[in-house]
């Protein structure tokens, strides 16, 4: 299995969305980029991991991936009919 390793941003964003009573773990966190609802492509050739939380929400991984590793720079919960595609 490859290494997950968070960056400094994505530390942060967790005591940030922690501060705000939007409360996950970095396990959820992994467990969605290895088993996401859907894999997009973002900026800078990034790709982006949907995991459905609720009937309501998603949480949306944005990530690098390596030979050897997946680097999360950032993760954001969002409203699922923003982000529902056909």
């Amino acid at each position: 299995m490859k290494n997950i390793v968070f960056t400094q941003h994505a530390i942060v964003k967790l005591e940030i969305l922690t501060s705000h009573n939007f409360i996950i773990s970095k396990e959820v966190i992994e467990k969605s980029v290895l088993n996401p609802d859907r894999v997009e492509s973002g900026y800078k050739d990034r790709l982006i991991a949907q995991k459905e939380l609720d009937s309501k929400h998603v949480l949306r991984i944005v990530y690098e991936e390596t030979e050897n590793a997946i680097r999360i720079i950032t993760f954001y919960p969002g409203r699922k009919e923003r982000y529902a595609k056909d």
